[in-house]
């Protein structure tokens, strides 16, 4: 078991990020599986979850002419613009039913201010309006935070590298994730995360208390 120091971020294992979602990452119901062998390993465990109101400005379908995966301006910077996904209260924003944390702590729900998206668990995307979630980890006795789930080039990585400026140390678990990868997302998100100082584990090395 995991020092009580430790904490296991389990990032919107949604059904819309999964195979036939609306959002669907590839082979991103892999995940779950991963995901319930290292909750068995950590007394804290935080979920979040994508939350979005059908308006939300994310949403493509909500400008009109713009298609899925097309980029705008918005007045935080630059927005890509998602097909309708994980609206709140339905179907495919629920957790997956496969998923087994039945100890886990909080769950902290993201992108449910209608004019600002959420990558990262721990700030919005305009990169002021916080979560709470870092006051909480702090108020808990956080020091180490290992994060996974979907996606690894978004929603990981930004909470990897939000989790890292909050003076955590911080671990993204390889295996237990999967990316967009969205014309290179990915090698950059990697080398954003090497360069902020977060350390890339697989499962099995966390497991064994190697990382």
């Amino acid at each position: 078991m995991r020092s009580a120091d430790d904490v296991l971020l389990l990032i919107d294992l949604q059904y819309d990020f999964m195979p036939g979602g609306a959002l669907a990452v590839a082979q991103g119901d892999e995940v779950v599986p991963v995901a319930n062998r290292l909750a068995r390993g950590f007394t804290h465990v935080v979920l979040t979850q994508d939350w979005h109101p059908a308006q939300h400005v994310s949403f493509a379908a909500n400008h009109a002419g713009r298609a899925p995966f097309e980029m705008t301006t918005l007045p935080y910077g630059e927005q890509v613009l998602w097909p309708t996904h994980c609206v709140q209260d339905t179907h495919g924003a629920a957790l997956h039913g496969d998923l087994d944390v039945p100890h886990a702590r909080a769950l902290i729900r993201k992108g449910h201010h209608a004019n600002v998206d959420s990558y990262s668990a721990f700030l919005e995307a305009d990169r002021t309006t916080p979560t709470g979630l870092a006051g909480y980890l702090r108020e808990t006795g956080a020091k180490r935070v290992y994060c996974c789930g979907l996606a690894t080039d978004y929603c990981v990585a930004w909470s990897a590298l939000d989790a890292r400026a909050a003076g955590f140390e911080t671990v993204l678990i390889d295996d237990a994730s999967r990316a967009i990868d969205l014309n290179g997302s990915l090698a950059a998100a990697w080398a954003q995360l090497e360069a902020a100082g977060v350390k890339r584990a697989q499962s099995a090395d966390v497991l064994a208390g190697r990382v």
